[in-house]
C-alpha cells in the first residue's frame, strides 16, 4: 500500500476531520535527532508539541531530558502532572503565576524562569516569593552584519556581549530571591530555516549561516566563560531541529533544544543536512465538487505564525498534486483545491495534510490518533483537549 491508501484504511472507522501522529515516522525522526546531538542531551520544545501523553512518550525515549515550556502557566502545569525540569523559553510577567511558582516548593525547584533584563529581575523580586526562583538569562543569537545593515533572526534578548551578560549575572547574584542556573540563546536564522533553496537566495542563505555559526562559537564561548565566573551554571542551551549537529559542536553548549523535528511539518522539509518523515497530518473530507476539476473540503483555513504568506498554508499532501485556488485559498470553513488529483476525488474522500508549523496543529484538535504500521493504537488529548489554552 502507498501512504494515502494505508492511511484511509487504518483510519476508516473514524469521522473527518481529525488528526493523527504517526509514531513510526516520530520514533525514526527522534532517532535522527539523537545521531545528530553526538550524545549531548535533547530538550524538548513543547510548544511544537502541545500533547502532554506525547510528550511523555519522548521524553521516555533515549536521549532527551527536560522540557522546554513557552509559557509559565504551562509549565506550572505540567509540573503539577509529573514531569520534571521545565524551562520557560520566554519571559513572563504573569504575576499570578509568578506567585503560584514561589509558593511551590517542587515548582520552584523543578521550574526555570527566563529573564533578559533588569526589569524581569525587579518583578520577581517585587512580589516577596516564600522560595527563591530559578532563572535562566536569555542571549541573543542573531545574526549582524555590514555595520548593523543586515541583520538575520529572531529579535529577542537585549544581551548579546560577554560583558552584558556578565552584568546580568552579577545583577542576579546579588539578588537573594534568585539564583542563576542557565544561559539560553536561539539561533532562529540557522535553526528555523532551511538552506535547502536554489538560486541565489539559498546561497545567500548558506552564506549567512556559516558567516552566523563562525560568530556564535566565538560568541557564546566568551558569554559562557564570563558568566561562569558569576554562577555555577547547570546548562548552556542553544540551537533547535534545523541546527541540533552545528549547535552541539560547540564547546560551551551542554544541550540542545528541539521540538519540530519530531513532527517534521512543512517547514522542513528545506534543509540539506537532515531529512525527516512527516509524521503529523490532518484528514479533511470531500464535501463538494463545484467542477469536475475542483474537490472542496470542510475547513482547512490553519495558517501557521509568522510572516504571512504561502508558506505558511498546510500542504496539501495525498494525495499528491493538489493546490489551492488563489482567490480563495485555505479557508474557515472551505477550502477548495485544484489540480490533477482533483479529477479523481469524489463527495466522501479524504485531502490529507501537513501543517507547515508542528505545534500549532494541536490548537485545532481536542485528540489526536496515534497510528503503527496501519493500526489506531490510541487516541490522546492535545492541551486543548485537556482543556489549556496557554496562549
Amino acid at each position: 500500500m502507498d501512504d494515502r491508501q494505508r492511511l484511509d484504511r487504518t483510519t476508516a472507522e473514524l469521522e473527518p476531520p481529525f488528526a493523527v501522529v504517526d509514531m513510526d515516522a516520530l520514533r525514526s525522526n527522534a532517532a535522527d535527532m539523537v545521531r545528530r546531538a553526538h550524545g549531548k542531551p535533547i530538550r524538548v520544545a513543547s510548544k511544537s508539541i502541545r500533547s502532554r501523553a506525547i510528550l511523555e512518550r519522548v521524553l521516555a525515549m533515549d536521549g532527551f531530558a527536560g522540557i522546554m515550556a513557552f509559557t509559565l502557566p504551562e509549565a506550572l502545569w505540567l509540573v503539577s502532572t509529573g514531569l520534571r525540569d521545565v524551562l520557560v523559553a520566554y519571559p513572563t510577567v504573569d504575576r499570578a503565576a509568578l506567585r503560584a511558582l514561589g509558593s511551590d516548593e517542587r515548582a520552584a525547584r523543578e521550574i526555570t524562569v527566563m529573564v533578559d533584563s533588569p526589569g524581569h529581575l525587579d518583578l520577581i523580586e517585587s512580589l516577596g516569593l516564600a522560595h527563591r526562583i530559578r532563572v535562566c538569562v536569555d542571549i541573543d543569537s542573531g545574526f549582524v552584519s555590514l555595520a548593523g545593515k543586515l541583520r538575520a533572526g529572531a529579535l529577542r534578548s537585549p544581551v548579546r556581549e560577554p560583558e552584558q551578560a556578565a552584568a546580568i549575572a552579577a545583577d542576579i547574584a546579588g539578588r537573594p530571591g534568585l539564583r542563576l542556573v542557565g544561559l539560553m540563546s536561539y539561533e532562529a536564522q540557522i535553526a528555523g530555516v532551511g538552506d535547502k533553496v536554489p538560486g541565489p537566495y539559498g546561497r545567500a542563505i548558506r552564506w549567512m549561516q556559516r558567516r552566523s555559526q563562525r560568530e556564535l562559537i566565538v560568541r557564546r564561548g566568551r558569554i559562557a566563560h564570563a558568566v561562569r565566573q558569576v554562577a555555577d551554571l547547570e546548562f548552556v542551551n542553544g540551537g533547535g531541529t534545523g541546527s541540533i549537529e552545528k549547535t552541539v559542536s560547540e564547546r560551551a553548549i551542554t544541550e540542545v533544544a528541539a521540538g519540530s523535528g519530531f513532527f517534521h511539518p512543512r517547514l522542513f522539509d528545506f534543509y540539506r543536512n537532515f531529512t525527516g518523515r512527516p509524521a503529523a497530518l490532518f484528514a479533511l473530507p470531500v464535501v463538494r465538487k463545484p467542477s469536475p476539476d475542483v474537490a472542496t473540503v470542510l475547513g482547512g483555513g490553519y495558517p501557521a505564525s509568522g510572516a504571512p504568506g504561502p508558506s505558511r498554508l498546510p500542504q496539501p499532501y495525498l494525495p499528491a498534486g493538489l493546490r489551492y485556488d488563489a482567490n480563495e485559498g485555505a479557508g474557515e470553513v472551505q477550502t477548495p483545491l485544484k489540480g490533477e488529483a482533483a479529477d479523481d476525488l469524489r463527495i466522501g474522500d479524504r485531502v490529507w495534510f501537513r501543517h507547515a508549523k508542528a505545534g500549532e496543529l494541536s490548537e485545532r484538535f481536542a485528540s489526536v490518533y496515534l497510528i503503527e504500521g496501519d493500526r489506531v493504537v490510541d487516541e490522546v488529548p492535545t492541551y486543548r483537549g485537556e482543556g489549556k489554552t496557554f496562549l
